[in-house]
């Protein structure tokens, strides 16, 4: 399911609303196995491909930055049952190429939030070949074994600019990662014209709804515009972390009929490389 950062906010209020009420004041105090749990575990999967050119990458790390700083982030942290996340931001290309920037945190202030922010925003930037989501999705699910804290809810959050065109279907790797019982949204990055040489495609939005994104009430939050980028993210982690439930339906991701081909990234790709 699509939803535009202004279409939401009214949603946003009346779940953190919902979360402030709910939330019982023993649930936070933890003393033994309360320590470790919090509201959600988060992995941040961040797509550093050619195609994106470096502007995009340093646009994607400050939106980052900016977002988990931001007064809308730290209120939803506050309004949840703990008060604090787990969060993990790892840049992916190829089916291999998965390297992890910032490792587990747990953020539960300002103080918490800065340091990760600081973190990705410090971090050298690097551009790497070929487009897996698959891949991102397998290494995602893999690093919530070290976690160290106990979620509510696992989430993967994965932003890309290109559908896939290396490793697994990513049809195969989403369904093996919703087995596990973790939610996928999608940040899909549409601010270029669609074009043969970087292999972009023009319904990207709809291609992560269709094939990539799943669980309960996952969601695509788009970026098309460039001016967006910060509040797109913003909103996408406020979601995130407050649990927000849409109030249309969510619709199972499917690849049995959808908008897009699942495999068109891989096509693209055959058509111009030949392998």
């Amino acid at each position: 399911m699509l939803f535009r950062p202004a279409s939401i906010a009214i949603l946003c209020v009346v779940a953190l609303t919902a979360l402030r009420l709910d939330a019982a004041p023993a649930s936070r105090g933890g003393g033994g196995g309360q320590n470790n749990t919090v509201d959600v575990e988060l992995v941040l999967a961040v797509d550093i491909s050619y195609s994106m050119d470096m502007d995009e990458l340093a646009l994607q790390r400050d939106g980052y930055s900016r977002a988990l700083t931001s007064r809308e982030f730290l209120n939803a942290l506050r309004q949840g049952i703990h008060g604090k996340i787990a969060v993990t931001y790892f840049e992916w290309a190829g089916s291999t190429d998965q390297r992890v920037v910032v490792p587990w945190r747990v953020i539960e202030g300002p103080e918490s939030a800065g340091s990760v922010a600081n973190e990705i925003s410090q971090a050298p930037l690097r551009r790497a070949a070929r487009t897996s989501i698959s891949g991102a999705l397998l290494f995602a699910q893999s690093l919530f074994s070290s976690s160290g804290q106990r979620g509510i809810r696992r989430v993967i959050d994965v932003s890309g600019d290109g559908a896939n065109n290396s490793g697994q279907l990513v049809v195969v790797a989403r369904d093996e990662v919703l087995s596990k019982g973790i939610t996928i949204n999608g940040l899909p990055i549409m601010l270029k014209r669609p074009s043969y040489s970087t292999m972009d495609i023009e319904q990207l939005d709809e291609y992560y709804e269709d094939c990539v994104i799943g669980g309960p009430a996952a969601f695509v939050v788009a970026v098309k515009e460039r001016e967006k980028f910060v509040e797109a993210i913003r909103t996408k982690l406020v979601l995130e972390v407050a649990g927000l439930r849409p109030a249309e339906k969510v619709m199972k991701a499917s690849s049995a009929n959808p908008r897009v081909p699942c495999t068109v990234g891989e096509r693209l790709w055959q058509e111009r490389w030949g392998n």
